[in-house]
């Protein structure tokens, strides 16, 4: 099923997007910039970092760069004082602000194909834990990830993807998704955002399905018949092409 729609960005840097963060930390342990912390812990991740230990590691490794353009006034943090601040960071608001600066990365690309998509986590789990899920949104032209959502407990992908279809820039954009997104509430937000759809529409959404097909199956066979000479085709078959793909994966 497709819908179609225009584009704008604004480019701030990393500094700029985290600059309004609230720092939770009390006065007493402000031994180091929020700023800081949070540029320095965001290029380590951009560089394959992981731990706590690895923001400490890349942070020395990195000290004369970060030193020109950030206050450093007590050094590189110890990987504590990064565990400690992250802890105590609103996840939401930082979310904010790091969606914020991806998109501002992202450049105006005419129609960027933006695939949302689920990821189950898999091996992050204890042995009682439930799976969890994280839906993203990468912009496929920028080679970008815009943004992602943990899915909430005992939730699925489908309460999550309005939520980050609401906070992602995606005028002018294609947001393309599997079945499990092929619903009205979730094309109403695309649309809502000026951007253009398309959604896999699978037989287990029987009625809508079965219009679709129905629908496609009598313009492609009023194509493939002769017709008489200044008779005109629907609107339907007028501007259809088709393409049909057979796979045989998955059944």
């Amino acid at each position: 099923m497709i819908q179609t729609g225009g584009a704008k960005t604004s480019q701030l840097s990393l500094i700029e997007h985290f600059q309004d963060l609230p720092d939770p930390r009390v006065n007493r342990t402000k031994d180091h910039d929020l700023i800081g912390l949070l540029v320095s812990a965001v290029c380590t991740l951009l560089c394959a970092g992981e731990s706590f230990n690895d923001l400490e590691d890349f942070g020395h490794a990195k000290h004369a760069w970060f030193k020109t353009f950030l206050t450093l006034r007590n050094g590189i943090p110890s990987h504590d004082t990064f565990n400690r601040l992250f802890a105590a960071l609103d996840p939401n608001e930082f979310l904010d602000c790091f969606l914020r600066w991806t998109q501002s990365l992202r450049l105006a690309v005419a129609q960027e194909i933006v695939a949302l998509d689920g990821k189950a986590l898999r091996r992050v789990l204890n042995a009682d834990q439930s799976v969890k899920y994280v839906v993203s949104a990468w912009a496929e032209s920028n080679g970008l990830v815009l943004g992602q959502l943990k899915v909430a407990d005992k939730s699925n992908e489908i309460t999550a993807l309005p939520e980050l279809l609401r906070v992602l820039e995606l005028s002018g954009c294609i947001v393309t998704m599997d079945a499990m997104g092929c619903q009205k509430k979730i094309a109403q937000e695309i649309m809502e955002a000026d951007a253009d759809y398309v959604l896999a529409l699978k037989g287990n959404h029987e009625t809508v399905h079965e219009e679709v097909k129905t629908f496609l199956d009598d313009a492609v066979a009023e194509t493939s018949k002769p017709r008489p000479v200044g008779a005109k085709r629907s609107p339907a078959a007028a501007n259809l092409a088709v393409l049909e793909t057979v796979e045989k994966d998955h059944g």
